[in-house]
C-alpha cells in the first residue's frame, strides 16, 4: 500500500519565500511490519551480503553499557504475544511466557564478539534521495544492538556501499547477536518510500529569518514551523535533522573535518500517536501504531547518520536528537 504525507497545513514558503534557497529533499520510508526479501529495500530485513565476506561484529566487550540484555529469540517472542492483544487481556499462559521486566540474560555474554544486525538495506532505484557512490545501487545500514558509551548510549553504526550486480554467491544467513538491547532490534519490515521537501532546523538559519519565523508562529497558533511545516519524523533518507535536544552541534567528519550531511534516519515514531500529528499518513487510521519497527532511540528521540561529502570511505558519525 502506498503511504502519502498529509500536504503541510501551510507552505511556508509562502509566508517566507528566502526558505526557497535553503529547501531539500528527504525521502520517508514509511516502513510497516513484513516479510522483505533479499533483493527488496526494506528495515530489518536479509541483506544482499556476498558469502565469502566476513560478516561484521562488535568487539567492544565490557565497554558495552548493559542495562537489560535478551535474546533475540525472547525478543521476537514477546513481540508475538504482546501483538496478541493488551496484556491484561493475555491468558496466564502467554503471561508465563513473558519474562519479568528486570529479566537480563548474563552480561557477561556481551564479552563475545557481538554480530552486527541489519537494519535497512535501500536500493537506489527505490529511493529518490539515495546518496552512495556512482557505481553503488544498495545502501546498508547494520549496528551492534548494544549502548555504546563513547557514542552518547547508542547503537554502533556502520554502513556499506555495493554493486547488486557483482555480488555473486550470498550468505545464507547471517549470524544473529547472542543477546540484544530490544530497542536497538528492528522488527522487519517493508518500505513505502516517498519524497517530501523538508526545511532546516530553525537554529540553523540565519537569526534575522528565525526571529521572523518566531514572530510569525506567535500569530498563527497552530501550525509550528519546527513540528508541522519544515522537519518530517520517521525512517528517512536524506533531509535535515532535528536539533531539538541539544541544539545544533557540529558534524565533522574524522578523517578529513568535512562538515558532514545527513545520510539516514532511525526514528522512534512516524509520527505523534492519535489525531492530531500532521505526519501521519493519509492510508493510516489513527489506531495505527506510529512505532513500526519496535525501535527506541534514548527516550524516544531519532538517531542521525551523518557521511562525509569529500569520500564514501571515511567512517560516518551518528547524533541521537
Amino acid at each position: 500500500m502506498t503511504r502519502t504525507t498529509p500536504p503541510r497545513p501551510l507552505d511556508i514558503a509562502d509566508a517566507f519565500p528566502e526558505l526557497t534557497a535553503y529547501a531539500t529533499t528527504a525521502t520517508r520510508l514509511h516502513p510497516r511490519p513484513g516479510a522483505p526479501a533479499v533483493g527488496d529495500s526494506s528495515i530489518a530485513g536479509p541483506l544482499l551480503w556476498p558469502a565469502d565476506e566476513p560478516w561484521p561484529v562488535c568487539e567492544d566487550g565490557g565497554d558495552h553499557y548493559v542495562n537489560r540484555l535478551l535474546t533475540p529469540q525472547t525478543v521476537r517472542h514477546m513481540r508475538a504475544v504482546y501483538a496478541s492483544g493488551d496484556f491484561d487481556d493475555l491468558t496466564e499462559d502467554d503471561k508465563a511466557q513473558v519474562p519479568d521486566y528486570d529479566y537480563s540474560e548474563p552480561e557477561s555474554l556481551v564479552e563475545q564478539p557481538i554480530p552486527l544486525i541489519p537494519v535497512a538495506q535501500l536500493y537506489r532505484r527505490d529511493t529518490p534521495d539515495f546518496a552512495g557512490p556512482d557505481d553503488a545501487d544498495v545502501l546498508q545500514v547494520l549496528w551492534c544492538p548494544l549502548d555504546h558509551p563513547e557514542l552518547g548510549y547508542n547503537p554502533s553504526v556502520r554502513v556499506y556501499w555495493r554493486r547488486s550486480d557483482e555480488i555473486g554467491r550470498l550468505l545464507d544467513a547471517a549470524p544473529e547477536p547472542p543477546v540484544v538491547n530490544d530497542d536497538y532490534f528492528p522488527t522487519p519490515c517493508v518500505v513505502h518510500p516517498e519524497q517530501i521537501r523538508e526545511f532546516p532546523y530553525a537554529g540553523l538559519l540565519p537569526d534575522d529569518l528565525k526571529s521572523r519565523i518566531r514572530a510569525w508562529e506567535q500569530k498563527h497558533d497552530g501550525s509550528g514551523y519546527q513540528y508541522d511545516l519544515s522537519l518530517a519524523p520517521g525512517w528517512k533518507v536524506g533531509g535535515y535533522a532535528n536539533w531539538s535536544l541539544t541544539d545544533p552541534y557540529p558534524m565533522n567528519c574524522a578523517d578529513c573535518g568535512t562538515t558532514m550531511t545527513l545520510l539516514f534516519t532511525a526514528d522512534s515514531g512516524e509520527w505523534q500517536g492519535g489525531d492530531t500529528s500532521s505526519w501521519r499518513p493519509v492510508e493510516e487510521t489513527s489506531q495505527a501504531s506510529p512505532g513500526p519497527t519496535d525501535v527506541v532511540i534514548g527516550r524516544g528521540y531519532a538517531l542521525y547518520v551523518f557521511r562525509c561529502p569529500a569520500s564514501f570511505d571515511h567512517p560516518v558519525a551518528t547524533a541521537m536528537q
